[in-house]
């Protein structure tokens, strides 16, 4: 069914057909009625698969076509609760975007940017809020923001939000949000406390569940390369220097380790910059807009910062180290093949990280397929690197850091158990 068929008013319908949205994605197709008639959903669906317009469409939709819509406030109608600033400002561009013909007002709060101009934004009226936890909750806390008139709360990302510890938060919201209200849940993946949560706040929410059995979108083609920790530089490198002109999203452990990486590609002249949360909000947008535009091809990143972040034509995803937590793989890897557009991920497992891996696989209930490396074609990787004449003491430097890391979660482990 196209979207031209569908009941929305003219002005979306409109938008959607002048950016060419012509068919709904199998999470849209299934969501969006539900959403239409007001009824609560939780979905569960691969990254990449749509599920930001899944709610944007029928929520500007629903807002558009209310004929007895409150006089405009500090009295949002709906709330977008997100984990991170960098997908609040996302999901605020899809809003925008996709309303560029519909009167309803758009708004986004987070920390890490000076609230006055939030406030003003506010006070001068916002039908759709968009907000991380504490911003949210430091406004309303302050007098600027009221909640008695949010009919929809949407929680996206919901189980990173509970990993950040943002259940209190969630729990405080509902408690002070109107009881007839409709509540949408979406996230990739799904857990038993996610499930709790979300029936333990709806009733019989609508479940929509797509692709379960494989948690990787069809269109990545994922793999493990063994590769040693004081090697994976030099891995890196040559991947790079093979593809200059795709674009790489990588992953990494710390902060720390975000800069290490930055560093290492700069000694081989290869162009990186680094996203973390020690950044100002303002920088991280600024390197966001360069990577997303193309200015920039390589960028080095944490989970928490990169989280749900929907960055077109990412070629590569690589897992510099492979994530602690097993189903964050699953959201790294989706950072490429969104849409219809095809993707390549590859891991970096060395011989410490073998557990990390088996614990992924366990959680995916599948083996990841593996990229072989030959003997001969791993020394010619070393040969290849350019920073291979000075990087003993970088290789050192990894190892140790690496090591101390392993210590500290085996110390963790013996401790809880």
């Amino acid at each position: 069914m196209k979207f031209e068929k569908y009941n929305i008013v003219g002005s979306l319908k409109k938008r959607l057909e002048e950016i060419a949205f012509k068919r709904p994605t199998d999470i849209q197709f299934k969501a969006i009625p539900h959403i239409m008639e007001g009824e609560d959903v939780l979905a569960i669906a691969q990254t990449g698969t749509g599920k930001t317009a899944a709610f944007v469409i029928p929520t500007l939709h629903r807002i558009e076509a209310w004929r007895d819509r409150p006089i405009k406030g500090a009295t949002p109608i709906c709330i977008v609760m997100v984990p991170t600033h960098e997908l609040a400002i996302q999901i605020h561009k899809v809003f925008i975007d996709l309303g560029k013909y519909t009167s309803v007002q758009t708004s986004a709060i987070y920390g890490g940017a000076e609230q006055d101009s939030q406030i003003a934004k506010l006070k001068k009226g916002v039908d759709v809020l968009i907000a991380t936890p504490g911003r949210l909750f430091d406004l309303r806390a302050q007098g600027h923001l009221i909640l008695d008139a949010v009919q929809t709360l949407i929680l996206d990302e919901a189980d990173q939000m509970l990993k950040l510890g943002f259940l209190k938060d969630i729990q405080d919201l509902m408690r002070r949000l109107p009881k007839k209200r409709q509540t949408l849940f979406f996230s990739a993946t799904i857990d038993d406390q996610i499930k709790e949560l979300a029936y333990s706040l709806v009733l019989k929410p609508i479940r929509i569940q797509i692709s379960p059995k494989d948690p990787v979108n069809k269109n990545i083609d994922h793999g493990v390369s063994f590769v040693e920790m004081d090697d994976k530089r030099f891995f890196l490198e040559r991947l790079i220097k093979e593809n200059s002109e795709k674009k790489f999203l990588i992953f990494v452990r710390t902060k720390v380790r975000t800069e290490r990486v930055v560093k290492a590609l700069e000694r081989v002249e290869i162009v990186s910059k680094s996203l973390h949360g020690d950044k100002e909000q303002k920088i991280r947008s600024e390197i966001l807009d360069e990577f997303r535009s193309g200015l920039l091809k390589v960028l080095i990143a944490t989970d928490v910062s990169a989280r749900g972040i929907d960055i077109p034509d990412v070629d590569y995803v690589v897992n510099y180290d492979l994530p602690d937590i097993a189903e964050t793989y699953v959201h790294r890897v989706g950072r490429t093949g969104r849409g219809v557009k095809r993707g390549r991920a590859v891991s970096f497992c060395s011989e410490e990280e073998k557990n990390l891996l088996e614990a992924i696989e366990k959680w995916m209930d599948k083996k990841i397929k593996t990229f072989e490396i030959s003997k001969e074609d791993y020394e010619m990787t070393l040969d290849f690197s350019d920073a291979a004449a000075f990087g003993i003491k970088d290789a050192m430097k990894e190892i140790e850091d690496s090591g101390l890391h392993f210590k500290q979660q085996k110390r963790k482990k013996n401790k809880n158990s």
